[in-house]
């Protein structure tokens, strides 16, 4: 059987990644796993994974829960420069 591990070991994302998906969507891990892989192999994908992560920081700011929007900016610069097609303008 394959684990959550073995899944998140075979994606292009970080655990972090995928586990800010999980909650930006409001699904498992295992869900953000084949989600985040189909968004990873569609055109505009990494830029609707680097658009969650904004919204993400964004709303951590709203809250005044700094802590969690340093947080949330270290999974996006990780994201980024692993992903940089995701950086909006980018061929």
């Amino acid at each position: 059987m394959i684990t959550l591990d073995d899944m998140e070991d075979m994606c292009s994302l970080t655990r972090a990644e995928i586990a800010q998906v999980a909650e930006h969507e409001h699904i498992t891990e295992e869900a953000a796993v084949a989600e985040v892989e189909r968004l990873m192999h569609e055109h505009g994908g990494p830029q609707a994974v680097q658009r969650m992560l904004s919204e993400d920081i964004r709303a951590a700011l709203h809250a005044d829960d700094l802590v969690e929007a340093k947080r949330l900016f270290a999974v996006l610069r990780g994201f980024v420069t692993a992903h940089p097609e995701a950086v909006r303008g980018s061929d």
